[in-house]
């Protein structure tokens, strides 16, 4: 009926898609495993782009230009839909993997590199790669509380938070000046993760009290310790556990990335500078082996400088002791300040100085100091 243009009942189509989707399976020892569907795509279109962008230049502009709007508009679909997809952990883990094999077939063969410089790259690949699988571990969910156990709004306010005048949503005076998560009054991360004044509240979808800093992800249904934002390009959330290993990952694929592009432009581009060659390398498409390298050379460009933005604020948020959450919170309310021509926001809640907020962010994870029994008393 669809395909002579025939009116199709309410979700049809959508039932047809999870049909599909259900039936997509592996054969495997213990029986068949299913694939998600959003892992395909990109095994199957990021090599035929690449291969088609190297016939010619033309093929390569259009291509290289039209696949970041591809993805920033998949990208903006399943966030309005708050939908998880591992579509951008497919594409990423797939290019690193898809350049690498271009570099070794293509580029090493041609006598220009030595082993020692490909097993420089070959131990950057494997950190970022170790960084990668720590930052996808466990964020920092807060625990959910049983289904028997679950602490009642009222007698939360009762029980918890006595005496305070305006219920959870106001805890201040003695309450907040004392440590948080065992942490003494005058320590350094104490005073940039609860300075005097801030305010715990109440998460109504996982019927729990949040720490200060902790948020509620839309995406992963949990409330996470300091959450900073939802990465799809790891398909978890960043948050007080994971935050170290997450940006050491983006720190050593950048470091990588710049390492395999010089290479590869020293190789099919000799005697130009790194900047010329990419913008002006005559023999790029003088045969397809050199166009391919160019190609990927520039798809690695333009995925570098999208990490390397990424990067860049995160770092600033750091100095700066303010999340991506907190950021957006302070814009929609109007309370921060825009600095650095709006590259970060200054909520000046928690900054404690370049420092300590640094001190602060090295010790995220850590165990809290023990406290004495005079401080517990």
């Amino acid at each position: 009926r669809w395909l002579t243009c025939k009116s199709l009942p309410p979700g049809a189509l959508e039932r047809i898609a999870d049909t599909i989707a259900d039936r997509l399976r592996v054969p495997w020892f213990s029986g068949a495993v299913k694939i998600n569907v959003s892992l395909v795509p990109p095994l199957v279109l990021l090599p035929v782009f690449l291969h088609v962008a190297a016939l010619h230049f033309l093929l390569g502009l259009i291509i290289l230009t039209s696949l970041p709007v591809v993805v920033l508009w998949y990208y903006y679909l399943t966030h309005r839909r708050k939908e998880r997809t591992l579509f951008f952990l497919s594409l990423g883990l797939f290019s690193v993997g898809y350049m690498y094999y271009v570099f070794l077939r293509e580029v090493v063969p041609r006598g220009h590199v030595e082993h020692s410089q490909v097993v420089t790259l070959t131990c950057g690949l494997i950190l970022m790669l170790a960084a990668l699988s720590r930052a996808k571990n466990d964020p920092g969910y807060l625990p959910i509380p049983a289904g028997n156990e679950k602490p009642s709004h009222q007698g939360l306010r009762n029980k918890s938070i006595r005496g305070s005048s305006s219920g959870l949503h106001g805890i201040s005076g003695a309450a907040s000046s004392r440590a948080v998560n065992g942490e003494a009054k005058g320590y350094c991360r104490m005073s940039a993760e609860q300075p005097a004044g801030v305010k715990k509240d109440w998460c109504t979808k996982c019927q729990l009290v949040r720490p200060a800093r902790a948020g509620h992800c839309r995406l992963c249904g949990r409330c996470v310790r300091r959450l900073d934002h939802h990465c799809v390009w790891i398909n978890s959330c960043v948050g007080e556990q994971n935050h170290q290993a997450f940006i050491l990952a983006l720190s050593v694929f950048m470091l990588t990335s710049v390492y395999g592009i010089t290479l590869t432009l020293h190789t099919i581009c000799r005697g130009r500078s790194l900047f010329v060659a990419l913008f002006y390398c005559p023999g790029a498409y003088s045969d397809y082996s050199s166009a391919l390298s160019f190609t990927c050379v520039w798809y690695c460009a333009i995925v570098t400088a999208g990490m390397g933005y990424i990067l860049l604020i995160q770092l600033l948020n750091i100095s700066y002791n303010v999340t991506e959450r907190e950021a957006r919170l302070a814009l929609r309310d109007n309370t921060g300040r825009r600095l650095l021509g709006g590259l970060v926001i200054d909520t000046g809640q928690y900054n404690r100085g370049l420092l300590c907020n640094w001190s602060h962010f090295l010790s995220l994870g850590a165990s809290p100091p023990q406290r004495s029994a005079e401080d517990i008393v």
